[in-house]
């Protein structure tokens, strides 16, 4: 049988790239190259639920000793534990899903770390390609369906394709602003075999290239205002954190002597602990972080995107003239909702490693006679006490208070604090001075119930030698304690501190203020026996009632290193968060406490 000159040239290719990747042509299914593409990008866990469309891939998967797979209870805990591995370690998350209801169940997570910006692949099974748009078993359409809530979806149709674009997936959840990739595999392109030649070691996309190194131009522009500022600010998101800048912020922050104030996704990239840190700003933050935010009169944000809940209504913020520089690796997030005067896209690590460089070079040093009455301004400020509760009361558990005496019990210790969404949520951000980065681990932008077991059993999974709290609400618990018997059955032993108050509490709040005490459905009379259900999971269940016992409680926990534990923390129901800023307020219109209603 004569080769034609095309087959030659092809299996010459083939063994040139064998030859480069060091890995000998092999007939592979394409389930098989998936996990051959899944060891070379590194790696080690995988939260997901099997099912049909997925079977092919669970086969191969069963044989990959290199990747633990941790069979989750559904399909969105899956999404979600990948999404706290990933927050927590900075490493992509990876997930596995079924088709149809798998990939539907998996939505709210894949929203979820769309808004938060977080490196994450999901792998969904789809019907056989010959049954795609048939309305077959179990088929919906992915694509379609996850276009809106991903940074980029892929389906794959040819199993040759299939390493090139597991390649271009998670190049494109890590690089730039990061954010979730969905793979979309039909089931026949898993089962299909053809000549694997080794895993690209390199990928370039002619539509994808995001810019690292900022404008020098514009970086020397913002030396000038920053260096000549008479109140200065800086105000930093999640950005810094995801574009490991935090250290380079500190370096900054420090040289200058500038006051900083951090988004809720923003915390623990300066230490919470040093005076040159005013607290969280936005809807919830201190009353002097909100000030200086409005009257500074050079602003840097960097890594942030002047959400709703940071600066309030727009026309309120823009009442203060002040000069803004920008600092982001998304040009779509600069000028979106304020206008800037010195725009800098680039990543920020790099743009402010080369503002480092240019202040140690100036000859012009901040006026620190300016920054001192600045700073006296900010003190005055800070002397309100914004964060005051009634830390004497022994009659009934201020929420606050449980949250104080965690932060009090285990700062300076290798801790991670995950919460769900809610009061509790801003009582943790308010009251857990968090030191470090990536250890405050929530839902922000999309503000997802049920994220908090999950996200803490990825982190427990990724630090196993780390103690793991799970900050919640008896609301916000039940939307995936199912996942308890996943911490059982993988061992990840960590401590979920409920702030039980009988209701669901931030959207009492709002009834209590501006629907006159309209509590519509809130109310939660009907809870279960929360430590009898914690015991019926194989976990410890443990009640607390009175504020002498909430100290006790905490370190009775902390002890059962290798158990899983339920504090079902009995809070008052009447407290409130403040500070608060209304919807359409300004963030200087606060709601300092109840005597402001």
């Amino acid at each position: 049988m004569e080769i034609s000159k095309a087959e030659m040239a092809k299996a010459a290719a083939a063994a040139d790239g064998a030859a480069h990747s060091g890995t000998e042509p092999a007939e592979l299914m394409g389930a098989e190259i998936l996990m051959r593409a899944l060891t070379a990008e590194g790696v080690k866990h995988i939260w997901g639920y099997p099912g049909g469309a997925v079977l092919y891939i669970y086969d191969a998967l069963y044989k990959e000793e290199s990747i633990q797979h941790v069979l989750v209870r559904h399909e969105q805990a899956a999404v979600h534990a990948a999404d706290g591995y990933a927050r927590a370690t900075g490493d992509v998350g990876v997930a596995l899903v079924t088709s149809g209801p798998g990939l539907t169940n998996a939505v709210t997570g894949i929203a979820t770390a769309y808004m938060d910006s977080i490196p994450m692949v999901i792998i969904a099974g789809q019907v056989p390609t010959a049954a795609i748009g048939l309305d077959a078993f179990q088929e919906c359409d992915t694509v379609g369906i996850t276009r809106p809530i991903v940074k980029h979806n892929f389906l794959v149709k040819d199993v040759r394709d299939l390493a090139l674009t597991m390649k271009k997936a998670f190049h494109i959840a890590r690089t730039g602003r990061p954010g979730p990739v969905v793979v979309d595999i039909p089931k026949d392109v898993s089962f299909n075999k053809t000549t694997f030649t080794g895993y690209p070691e390199t990928v370039e996309m002619r539509s994808y290239n995001p810019v690292r190194k900022g404008h020098a131009g514009q970086i020397r522009k913002a030396l000038q205002l920053l260096l000549t500022a008479k109140r200065p600010y800086i105000y930093t998101g999640g950005g810094v954190l995801l574009g490991n800048a935090c250290q380079e912020l500190r370096t900054l922050v420090d040289m200058l002597g500038y006051p900083v104030t951090h988004t809720l996704m923003g915390l623990g990239a300066y230490p919470a602990s040093d005076r040159k840190f005013v607290g969280m700003l936005g809807m919830h933050g201190t009353y002097e972080a909100n000030n200086a935010m409005q009257n500074c009169d050079v602003l840097l944000a960097v890594g942030a995107r002047f959400d709703d809940r940071v600066i309030g209504n727009p026309k309120h913020f823009a009442q203060r003239e002040r000069k803004i520089i920008h600092i982001d690796i998304d040009p779509s997030s600069i000028s979106k909702r304020v206008r800037v005067d010195v725009p800098i896209v680039g990543d920020v690590k790099e743009v402010l490693s080369e503002l480092i460089s240019m202040v140690r070079d100036a000859a012009t040093k901040p006026d620190a006679k300016a920054l001192a009455a600045w700073w006296s301004q900010i003190e005055e400020w800070r002397g309100r006490d914004c964060l005051a509760y009634d830390r004497g009361n022994t009659e009934v558990i201020k929420p606050q208070f449980v949250v104080d005496t965690l932060w009090n019990m285990t700062r300076g210790t290798d801790t991670y604090i995950t919460s769900d969404v809610g009061q509790h949520q801003m009582w943790a951000a308010q009251y857990y001075r968090f030191d470090e980065p990536r250890r405050w681990i929530n839902s922000g932008g999309l503000g997802t119930m049920g994220v908090g077991i999950p996200y803490a059993m990825g982190i427990k999974l990724a630090r196993p030698q780390s103690e793991v709290f799970c900050i919640t609400g008896e609301g916000s618990v039940q939307m995936n304690i199912q996942e308890l018997s996943t911490c059982q059955q993988y061992h990840t032993p960590i401590k979920i501190v409920a702030l039980n108050n009988r209701y669901l509490g931030m959207v009492r709040q709002w009834q209590e203020i501006q629907y006159a005490g309209r509590y519509s459905q809130t109310y939660m009379d009907a809870l279960p026996n929360f430590v009898k259900l914690a015991e019926a999971y194989g976990h410890v269940g443990l009640l607390v009632e009175r504020p002498q016992d909430v100290e006790g409680a905490l370190r009775e926990a902390r002890k059962l290193k290798d158990r899983t534990v339920f504090l079902d923390i009995r809070t008052d129901p009447t407290e409130n968060v403040f500070p608060m800023v209304q919807a359409g307020k300004g963030i200087t219109e606060m709601l300092l406490g109840s005597e402001d209603l």
